[in-house]
């Protein structure tokens, strides 16, 4: 192992002692000498130790208790577990060593941090279970592990391009809303950012040119719209701050993908914040909806846009008043209107409860999210990857108040329905629910909850819970619930789902290989075989298309893909892969290091296209590795792959199209407008005889002058799409014009 040279032991050394110079003020002396001692444990343990960028591999412990100080305001224990965090996975020292030398609570996190070293495919997710399994125990295990990820992308420039992306999904899929139900908002913002730059760079850099080129307009009109506040603020004896902040280029990114408009047409980019330095003499709920008045009185509200989270705090704990209001040149601002507590709240989180002594408030707010999944995390039979799409259920940090009968509030998350009210209250009670009175109105089971709904559970003692239910079921409790009752018919589902599967398959005429199993698999966007088995043992999923999906053609189907697989001598290329099957080491297995090229004609390696998202030449896209010899392709914001990304990264490979001149790909486009005489001519005409474009469908409906519709389209690429968009909205009428990823629903 090479040593440092001494101008990088004098640079390790003068980064922990700039550290020291942030915490020694905060703890005495013994705490110090603590942190003394983990430090040059840790020194001598990662000695000679490198990261990927060439830099001593110890400045990152240190660069973690450092956020860990300073973001988040834990103590020296964790601090002391963050300076350790990579010793028993990265060196010879066991967990033992660091219980005899630094305390059971220290070894305790340290392990919970640890990864496991299993190779399997379940790795990854076993990891994350591993360390979300101690989240009821300890939460400072989450808040490190944020800490070190937040430092792991910050320095993520010296990583391989497919480990960018990969660590990037994860970051997005798993950490962004962890550190927003913890409340640690300065955090996710960055996590955030730094994701998009290296999982959409070229988007990334877009956006930020133009927020850059708009700054001096933005500042006029925003300094135009407080001018008349602070004035008015002052004169009623307000101490406050009136500033500004800039929504986040993710943010605004994912806006532009959800409503499908463009940068211009983001009208919320910026927010104004009033932070008033309260009046201890005076409540500081009063003096905040004072300062609303005085808003209101300067500029007319939206009166569907008022919140108040003062009287009812986000579950995270965040505090404050919001109000939209008319400014100049007709543009809605939002004002967000806090006390310096509040404000120190929604940026910190936990860290900030720490500073106002109410961290007991906190940590039962905290208990209350923890019990609800705490049923899940304790479950052993829970498969790992399972176990990640429930936990994230669960850390929606948007909650609504609910009452029961007798007047008692209840908080559940967004989109929760009754059966899940239902298990909430008590198990007995969800697996009797037949339905709801809310309101005094009766409801079903699968009745969308609102904020101030009274609910009152109606059961039947000849009802059982039903597999179903886990169709619209929306807590990790609820479906723990509802999956521990059909736990010990699991087995036979499994069974029953391994011969359809199996019959499935020989009537495709394809042989009964891994291969095939897995790429049915990755089809229906599943984690692994037994859960593929029982999906339709339980008649969850439809194997009509099996056949498709192992590449021979199905002459029931509508939709047809190009067969990109083959080539044109299908008949041949069949035969070669029969011969090949049992023999994968003749297959040209594909390079993860390597961007994989998708080319229109492609003999040696094998690729298919993604119908959860369903990319076509010019979108940014990525692959899933179904087998060594196969990769399925998916678009880069595509919601599966970021599960695959946080779950399975070691399988993803960056991928890149080559010039598609032949092939066409089906593609879903939905238009909405006012309807007049002649429109859909007009569409008809700009599709077929301007743009060359051909038709499968075209599905229109009008309601009351209002028309929207879904066109079914041909297109070779992007390119072609994005100008036959343009093109499209130019027709008087039509108000929005957007791709839908989804051709199926």
């Amino acid at each position: 192992m090479q040593r440092f040279t001494p101008a990088e032991i004098r640079y390790i050394e003068d980064s922990y002692q700039d550290f020291l110079k942030e915490v020694r003020n905060k703890f005495d002396e013994g705490r110090i000498e603590r942190i003394e001692k983990a430090f040059r444990f840790a020194n001598a343990a990662h000695d000679g130790m490198r990261r990927k960028s060439g830099e001593p591999f110890i400045i990152h412990p240190i660069a973690v208790a450092k956020i860990v100080a300073r973001e988040l305001g834990l103590g020296a224990t964790s601090i002391v577990a963050a300076i350790l965090h990579d010793v028993v996975e990265d060196t010879e020292y066991r967990l033992s060593d660091i219980e005899n030398m630094f305390g059971e609570k220290v070894a305790r996190i340290v392990d919970g941090l640890t990864k496991l070293s299993s190779e399997s495919d379940t790795r990854q997710a076993l990891t994350l279970k591993k360390m979300l399994m101690t989240l009821s125990d300890d939460v400072r295990v989450i808040l490190i592990k944020i800490a070190d990820r937040l430092h792991n992308m910050q320095t993520l420039d010296s990583m391989p391009v497919n480990k960018k992306a990969k660590i990037a999904g994860e970051t997005l899929f798993l950490y962004v809303p962890l550190a927003h139900r913890l409340g640690l908002y300065n955090i996710k913002t960055e996590l955030e950012e730094l994701s998009f730059k290296y999982k959409h760079p070229e988007e990334y850099n877009q956006i930020n040119y133009l927020l850059h080129n708009q700054e001096e307009k933005r500042n006029y009109l925003v300094n135009k719209f407080i001018a008349p506040i602070k004035e008015r603020m002052k004169a009623e004896h307000f101490d406050c701050q009136v500033t500004h902040r800039l929504k986040s280029s993710y943010s605004i990114w994912q806006k532009m993908q959800k409503k499908g408009v463009a940068f211009n047409e983001i009208y919320d980019i910026l927010a104004v914040r009033i932070i008033i330095k309260p009046n201890p003499a005076i409540s500081e709920k009063r003096q905040c909806f004072d300062a609303l008045s005085i808003i209101t009185d300067i500029y007319r509200p939206k009166p569907d846009r008022i919140r108040d989270w003062i009287n009812l705090p986000k579950v995270n704990g965040y505090e404050s008043l919001h109000v939209t209001v008319m400014g100049p040149q007709g543009k809605w601002v939002e004002v967000q209107i806090r006390t310096e507590r509040m404000d120190e709240i929604a940026n910190r989180g936990f860290a900030a409860h720490y500073r106002y002594k109410d961290i007991s408030t906190y940590e039962n707010e905290l208990e209350t999210w923890i019990e609800r999944i705490r049923d899940h995390l304790n479950s052993p039979n829970s498969d790992a990857f399972e176990f990640l799409d429930d936990f994230k259920l669960s850390l929606n940090g948007s909650d609504i108040n609910v009452f029961t009968p007798k007047g008692d509030m209840v908080s559940m998350p967004q989109n929760s329905t009754v059966i899940d009210f239902a298990y909430h209250i008590h198990t007995d009670l969800g697996n009797k629910c037949i339905g709801a009175k809310i309101n005094l109105k009766l409801v079903p089971i699968n009745h969308v909850l609102q904020s101030g709904d009274q609910i009152e559970i109606l059961t039947s003692e000849n009802q059982l819970p039903k597999l179903e239910w886990l169709k619209f079921t929306t807590t990790a409790k609820a479906r723990a619930k509802i999956k521990d009752v059909f736990k010990t018919e699991r087995n036979k589902h499994i069974s029953e789902g391994k011969k359809k599967i199996e019959k499935a398959i020989v009537n495709a005429g394809a042989p009964l290989t891994m291969n095939n199993l897995k790429k049915i698999i990755a089809h229906y966007n599943l984690n692994n075989k037994d859960q593929l088995y029982s999906e339709a043992g339980m008649g969850f999923i439809n194997l009509d298309d099996v056949s498709h999906i192992l590449g021979k053609k199905s002459e029931n189907k509508l939709v047809k893909y190009w067969n990109i697989t083959f080539g044109n001598k299908k008949k041949a290329a069949q035969q070669k892969l029969k011969n090949q099957e049992g023999d994968n080491s003749k297959q040209k297995k594909i390079d993860k290091k390597k961007t994989f090229l998708l080319r229109e004609a492609e003999d040696e390696v094998k690729y298919s296209l993604a119908r959860c998202c369903n990319p076509i030449p010019g979108d940014h896209v990525m692959g899933y590795l179904i087998t060594d010899e196969h990769v399925n392709i998916h678009k880069a914001d595509c919601p599966i792959l970021a599960k695959y990304l946080a779950n399975q990264g070691e399988k993803i490979v960056t991928a890149a199209w080559a010039r598609f001149k032949k092939h066409s790909f089906l593609t879903r486009l939905q238009l909405e407008g006012f309807d007049r005489t002649g429109i859909l001519s007009q569409v008809a005409n700009i599709i077929s005889n301007e743009h060359n474009i051909n038709m499968r469908s075209v599905q229109f409906d009008t309601n009351e002058g209002i028309f929207k519709g879904d066109l079914f389209l041909y297109i070779h690429n992007t390119e072609d799409l994005n100008n036959l968009i343009s093109q499209l909205k130019k027709i008087k009428g039509i108000d929005n014009v957007s791709r839908i990823k989804d051709l199926y629903d």
